[in-house]
């Protein structure tokens, strides 16, 4: 069941598989996050265009974004009350976060931001997009890209 627009992610063959293993053992629950994600997938190899396959980080980025839209909607649900929904939003997010990188700790992410600086020779707010633009391979699907814009905004504007 391999087309073109599957190979080359290492990402996606790991989902295809463990799509399988669920199915075969039976967890619904699993199986279903799993389809979503694939369905999310297959959706943006076809905005990306004809036979167009999606690479790792491509992939991360699609599952990030799943994680990030089930984040808002746990917010939403305890803010309604609806612990049940919520619980399951947060069971979705949790299987997701299985195929995504380990996030960067505070350390780890403020030692990024230095070798950033110093690699764009950035010093000011001007030269912000220098900065992302070095950070986002080395964040991407590790760090929330709202928290390190903040960080790299208050580092050039001191």
């Amino acid at each position: 069941m391999t087309t073109a627009g599957n190979v080359g992610s290492a990402l996606l063959a790991r989902l295809r598989d463990d799509q399988k293993e669920s199915l075969r053992s039976g967890n619904k629950e699993r199986l279903s996050i799993i389809r979503m994600a694939l369905s999310a997938i297959r959706n943006a190899e076809i905005e990306k265009g004809k036979g167009a396959s999606l690479t790792d980080p491509e992939v991360i980025a699609v599952l990030s974004g799943m994680v990030r839209k089930i984040d808002e909607s746990v917010e939403q649900f305890e803010k309604a009350g609806r612990v049940d929904l919520a619980e399951k939003e947060r069971l979705e997010r949790q299987i997701l976060k299985e195929y995504l990188p380990r996030p960067l700790d505070e350390d780890e992410l403020e030692r990024l931001l230095d070798e950033a600086i110093r690699e764009t020779g950035a010093s000011s707010p001007r030269e912000m997009g220098n900065v992302m633009k070095w950070l986002a391979p080395h964040t991407s699907g590790r760090a929330d890209n709202r928290l390190v814009s903040q960080k790299v905004k208050a580092r050039l504007g001191e």
